[in-house]
């Protein structure tokens, strides 16, 4: 038994993503009270793009930041019913992932990438 499941994880596709791809899939990061709240438990927020996978999401910010992933949970955030001037709106939906890191990393979200 421990043989196959070593087997499957050993041939677990693994999505290999170009630097750009990266780029693209993480859009920014939440910078809110409880954002920052869940940055002390090693918990990290960010904006991503809608059709991101959690594999992609997880290769993107271990590739980008250098970090090892152990968790990556994702919600679509609805639109809100706006009004611009004087006509009613709808906000667009956004992706929001939480990516949860392995024990001892952090992820300085105060510089930017280059």
């Amino acid at each position: 038994m421990s043989e196959t499941t070593e087997a499957a994880k050993a041939g677990a596709r693994r999505p290999v993503l170009s630097r750009e791809r990266m780029y693209q899939i993480l859009l920014s990061p939440v910078i809110t009270e409880k954002a920052t709240m869940m940055g002390e438990q090693g918990q990290y927020v960010f904006r991503v793009l809608q059709d991101a996978t959690k594999p992609e999401i997880k290769a993107a910010v271990e590739g980008l930041f250098g970090v090892q992933v152990r968790a990556v949970n994702t919600l679509v955030v609805k639109g809100k019913a706006k009004r611009f001037r004087g006509r009613p709106g709808q906000r667009s939906d956004w992706k929001k992932a939480m990516v949860r890191l392995a024990e001892g990393q952090t992820i300085d979200l105060t510089t930017g990438l280059a």
